[in-house]
């Protein structure tokens, strides 16, 4: 398959304003991000973004950017746009959804997000980790996924949510926002409205599911850290600097 990896990234954020440009051992944040990217060795990595600031530190440190919109609602909404603007015959078939705000995820975790597409049923892939902290089963901030196994590492998404779910004995699995979209599958999911489901929850993806659509998640080893605060930041920087040493 044609594949890209496509990196939605803005300046504005609530709880940390100009975040990918912060400053991790000398390069912004996203530019750690697409340098992960690129090491999955999937194909063409691009930054999709709003803000010239981002595009120039992007370009600078050897990426590729493009411009978008800066009403976009959804990064989905502004990977779309991107897509149409660096493949408008429609070649490339697999888009990868990379958040930029996920400085230290490793290379391995973003490719395994293309496994579930084995199936030709699949139109959606994304990933989960299984929940090992008994406070993150009741917290609403770690959204569940409620799925039917297909195999020991991949799961059918029947539901996301942000209650704790399913109910009994067996694993909780943590969702990871990541996804790999068939382009038919993109296409269709940014021309749909939000759907019932999706603003009681706050749930993107709840979307595509109550519109018929499949969601399988494979399942990882580990969350990748997601920066949303300067903690996170302070602990991505931890990461990177013993990396870097080692």
């Amino acid at each position: 398959m044609s594949q890209l990896i496509l990196i939605p990234a803005r300046l504005r954020a609530t709880r940390l304003p100009g975040k990918p440009l912060a400053d991790i051992c000398g390069r912004p944040m996203i530019v750690h991000v697409a340098d992960r990217a690129q090491k999955s060795g999937l194909g063409r990595v691009v930054v999709a973004t709003d803000a010239a600031e981002i595009a120039e530190a992007v370009r600078a440190h050897g990426h590729e950017a493009v411009m978008t919109r800066a009403d976009h609602e959804s990064g989905s909404d502004r990977i779309f746009e991107a897509l149409t603007a660096l493949d408008p015959k429609g070649d490339v078939e697999t888009i990868i959804n990379v958040q930029g705000d996920l400085p230290t995820i490793d290379p391995e975790t973003i490719a395994a997000a293309l496994r579930p597409f084995e199936d030709p049923a699949v139109d959606i892939a994304t990933l989960g980790v299984e929940i090992a902290r008994e406070e993150e089963k009741t917290n609403p901030n770690v959204v569940k996924i409620v799925g039917s196994p297909r195999s020991e590492s991949r799961l059918r998404a029947l539901y996301f949510t942000r209650a704790t779910a399913p109910w009994g004995e067996g694993p909780l699995f943590h969702h990871i926002g990541l996804y790999a979209y068939r382009r038919a599958a993109l296409e269709r999911f940014v021309k749909l409205k939000p759907s019932p489901l999706e603003k009681r929850e706050k749930l993107e993806q709840l979307r595509a599911l109550e519109a018929g659509m499949r969601i399988d998640a494979e399942i990882v080893a580990t969350v990748p850290l997601g920066v949303d605060t300067a903690e996170d930041l302070e602990r991505a920087r931890e990461i990177l600097s013993k990396q870097d040493r080692a």
